[in-house]
């Protein structure tokens, strides 16, 4: 794989100047006519989305299964009635749309070329139960003076904590790249590491301990290596910052379905409530993909689900693989369940409360978020009840838990940071949990899947992947599906698709340099 930096045309285009280019597999333009294959993508989620569209979009006869009854992955929806009659959209929770998603914007673009859905929100605030706050807002974008800004701007980080730090534990952050930082930090978890630079206790569970629990994970379970890649890709890697964006309407208006009515114009046919049970290869190359209902024969496979997902259909599928890769599927790990409630309460929460808050320290709750601040739905709810929709987060959640109590835990924790939702009713309640998010343990990516499998016709797609990129999160779910359909199409002789990444390494040289030190 190749990758080039283009500092003229990634501004042009509203990226960072030295954001990184992976030039798309060559061939000719797509496929015309009746001599196009067949392909079947499983999952319906942003993977499988990204490699449904782009093969479509080349001329492949695409089939998109997704289980659930409705696209989006971790970002679905589907409609609900209130007590007070209202039809609302209940979705999995709020998600981060930061501007170094630069292929995952990229998808949301083929329906709307400039991502108007999206809206910014001003403010990354966290909160923790001591009384700190952090904020990102004034924060500079441009590393290495984002880290530093954050070190100054933030009440964790005092001259005594700077004085006690170990500078040369924390050498790896200033040049990340990938794999390289899995071959140096996968086998330490993100707590030890922290300890190991003994970073500010305080900065430890306000800051770091919010971002790695986005990864569904409790910070001693998860690599060091995705912290590292994390603060790379949004620190000292790329000039985009920390402040995000989110859809202004529920994720099926404003995402999905325009992308699903796209796949339907390029004659994608999309089989909601359809899960595939078995894969089989055949002599002939193909593979017969096995629902429900039927058994059908397909030129090509992108495997676009969840670990758990991956791991069932690979274990009812024996001649899928070979051995190595069939272990490797099996180890794979799910993270703890998590929560999302959301609440429509009869009065408005106070009118500075931001949109989104990160919170430690209150016991099982992670994040608040008012979606009536940016949400259309959310918002004429709003004006027409005088309310307010609130949505808390719970991450990480022990398997074993008593969930009608942590969900009245996260209530109490909410009335705790918002004084003023204790005296408010609530009009209606749901309550989500799932437990369907990949898990990245301490020495877990060589088990990993690539893109590629053992069988060519085959290829795999999610944000669990391994893509060689520094990707996380959705962003690496988007690449992942992009890059799975470029093997597909690179192996058909048809063009693929240009993606970019932050850089895949130090952005400073003087940094760099530094780095190298820890080496020795």
């Amino acid at each position: 794989m190749t990758f080039l930096h283009s500092p003229g045309t990634g501004h042009r285009h509203g990226r960072d100047r030295r954001a990184a280019v992976v030039p798309a597999p060559d061939g000719r333009a797509r496929f015309t006519g009746e001599a196009a294959p067949t392909a079947a993508v499983v999952g319906g989620g942003i993977a499988g989305l990204a490699a449904a569209t782009l093969l479509a979009e080349r001329g492949v006869r695409v089939t998109l299964h997704e289980s659930e009854p409705s696209l989006g992955g971790r970002l679905s929806g589907l409609p609900t009635q209130l007590a007070d009659g209202t039809t609302v959209t209940m979705s999995r929770g709020f998600h981060a749309f930061f501007r170094q998603y630069y292929n995952l914007r990229g998808l949301l673009r083929r329906v709307d070329p400039g991502l108007d859905s999206l809206i910014r929100l001003p403010d990354y605030p966290l909160r923790h139960s001591s009384g700190l706050h952090d904020s990102f807002a004034r924060v500079p974008r441009t590393p290495p003076l984002s880290a530093m800004g954050f070190v100054a701007l933030s009440p964790t980080f005092g001259l005594r904590d700077l004085a006690r730090m170990n500078p040369r534990a924390a050498l790896p952050l200033l040049d990340v790249r990938v794999p390289e930082v899995y071959e140096r930090l996968d086998s330490i978890s993100a707590h030890d590491f922290l300890a190991r630079i003994r970073f500010p206790e305080a900065a430890h569970h306000l800051a770091f301990e919010v971002f790695s629990r986005s990864f569904f994970a409790d910070p001693r379970e998860l690599s060091a290596a995705e912290l590292v890649l994390m603060f790379h890709i949004y620190f000292l890697g790329s000039s985009e910052g920390l402040l995000f964006d989110v859809p202004d309407e529920p994720f099926p208006t404003a995402l999905w379905d325009p992308l699903h009515r796209y796949l339907e114009g390029h004659g994608t046919d999309v089989r909601t409530r359809t899960p595939v049970r078995q894969v089989r290869p055949r002599p002939d190359g193909g593979l017969d993909l096995t629902t429900d209902d039927r058994t059908t024969r397909y030129d090509a496979l992108v495997l676009a689900l969840d670990s758990g997902g991956l791991r069932r259909v690979v274990a009812a599928s024996p001649e899928l693989g070979d051995s190595d890769w069939r272990a490797g599927i099996d180890r794979l790990r799910t993270a703890p369940p998590f929560l999302v409630s959301r609440l429509w309460l009869d009065r408005p929460v106070a009118y500075d409360r931001p949109g989104f808050l990160g919170t430690s320290g209150y016991g099982p709750l992670d994040n608040v978020s008012v979606l009536d601040r940016w949400e259309g739905e959310a918002a004429r709810w709003a004006r027409r009840t005088r309310g307010s929709v609130v949505e808390l987060h719970a991450y990480a959640v022990a398997p074993d838990a008593d969930r009608g109590a942590v969900q009245a835990e996260v209530l109490r924790q909410l009335h705790r940071i918002y004084p003023e939702t204790l005296s408010a009713r609530i009009v209606d309640e749901r309550h989500e949990w799932r437990a369907d998010c990949p898990m990245f343990p301490v020495g877990g990516y060589r088990d990993r899947p690539g893109v590629r499998t053992p069988d060519p016709a085959v290829t795999v797609a999610g944000d669990m992947v391994r893509t060689g990129l520094p990707v996380a999160l959705m962003e690496r779910a988007a690449t992942s599906g992009f890059l799975a359909a470029n093997a597909l199409l690179e192996r058909w002789g048809v063009r693929g698709q240009t993606l970019w990444t932050v850089p895949r390494a130090g952005r400073s040289a003087v940094l760099r340099r530094l780095a190298a030190l820890g080496d020795g």
